[in-house]
């Protein structure tokens, strides 16, 4: 492998009011993560041998690339990447469910129908199904994004037996609008939730149970959650119907991608929250079984200055054949200036490039995968919202 699919790594940073975001993006192939860029990488020069010797290059931005504002600049505004779809497109919409989408390489703006995201902390799954969108013969949902509460509200059963909607559910799907000859344009649909949010037992003690991870499951025909303290659930994306595959969870913190070349899902794993893989192709089966990590979780920074505190859960982001960039939230320490003897906390991200290769099956029979980590690089004084 060793073949970086993106050019550019993008970030969502927040301004200076709820309702302003800036876009910035990082060339990779001038500011490097991995130690060879469109070609297999050579071995990694050793490690520094001690971490206090440990010397970042720093990342400096210019202006931010693009600024988008809400109507109302108290209004909240929220950025959906469409990151399965391309790495240029991103959908933005503020609480008067106002939104538009954005290409950033060509920097045009499309309008979309109003959009309704959950309000509080709302995750954001991205369904590619581009076979469907190109073909106006398929009345089938296509590529899709669904949006999600991150921590979950009770809710109350109004009929029993009938599935109701829910604004803690919202799906924005690609479908024919009527008659074939309209084409297919997005419609915005607010989905029923998994059972759970409507029964009272789940809500018998005073924490609100969350959505721990997430993924795509099935080639598109599935999305994958894992609650808290509840089970796994998958949604149809055809008939927009939850079922529940299990009372586990998946062994993962956040985001779940599928890489094709290598046919496993990689997350942070749950707990140290650290790149792992696992298999989730039997997800669909009549009787999954609780799923375990079939590669790491690998660590790819290690001996870390002690003054280095992480404040922020980690992302990453996948970038093609095996290669992630995993990013870091730190806080330190620093003195405030000058003959001051007062302390302030200074905030950088780390971004590092791993990439996973694979030497087939060994003795046992098991794929081995193994994790090499190329270039860690600083992003001082920003602070990064979302990395797609």
């Amino acid at each position: 492998m060793g073949l970086l699919a993106r050019r550019f790594l993008n970030l969502i940073v927040p301004g200076c009011s709820p309702g302003v975001k800036s876009l910035r993006r990082i060339d990779l192939t001038r500011q490097r993560l991995f130690y060879q860029v469109g070609s297999p990488p050579s071995p990694p020069p050793p490690p520094p041998p001690s971490p206090s010797a440990l010397e970042m290059e720093t990342i400096r931005f210019a202006d931010p690339s693009f600024t988008f504002r809400a109507l109302n600049n108290e209004w909240k505004m929220d950025c959906f990447p469409l990151a399965d779809y391309s790495e240029s497109k991103v959908i933005c919409a503020d609480h008067s469910g106002r939104g538009f989408v954005f290409d950033l390489d060509s920097a045009m703006v499309g309008t979309i129908p109003r959009l309704r995201p959950p309000k509080v902390m709302p995750i954001s799954i991205f369904v590619h199904k581009p076979h469907v969108d190109a073909n106006l013969r398929i009345d089938s949902k296509g590529s899709s994004l669904f949006l999600m509460e991150k921590v979950l509200q009770p809710e109350v059963r109004r009929r029993a037996g009938v599935p109701q909607e829910s604004e803690q559910f919202v799906g924005f799907i690609n479908r024919l609008n009527g008659l074939a000859v309209t084409g297919k344009s997005w419609h915005c649909h607010l989905l029923p939730p998994p059972p759970f949010v409507r029964e009272t037992y789940h809500w018998s003690n005073k924490c609100l149970p969350q959505i721990t991870a997430y993924g795509v499951v099935g080639g598109g025909s599935h999305v994958c959650i894992s609650v808290e303290g509840v089970g796994t659930y998958c949604l149809d994306t055809e008939s927009l119907l939850w079922n529940k595959v299990g009372d586990w969870t998946l062994p993962f913190h956040g985001k779940v991608e599928y890489v094709p070349q290598l046919k496993l899902w990689f997350g942070l794993s749950a707990g140290a929250q650290q790149l792992a893989a696992v298999d989730l192709s039997g997800m669909l089966d009549s009787s999954p079984q609780p799923l375990r990590l079939v590669g790491g979780p690998w660590k790819e920074l290690v001996h870390l200055p002690q003054e280095w505190k992480e404040c922020r859960d980690p992302q990453f982001v996948s970038l093609g054949s095996g290669r992630f960039c995993i990013a870091r939230f730190f806080t330190q320490e620093a003195e405030a200036g000058s003959g001051c003897d007062q302390m302030v906390l200074n905030n950088f991200t780390v971004l590092t490039g791993v990439e996973i290769n694979s030497s087939g099956k060994g003795g046992t029979g098991k794929l081995e995968l193994q994790m090499t980590t190329h270039i860690s690089r600083r992003v001082n004084n920003t602070s990064i919202e979302t990395l797609f």
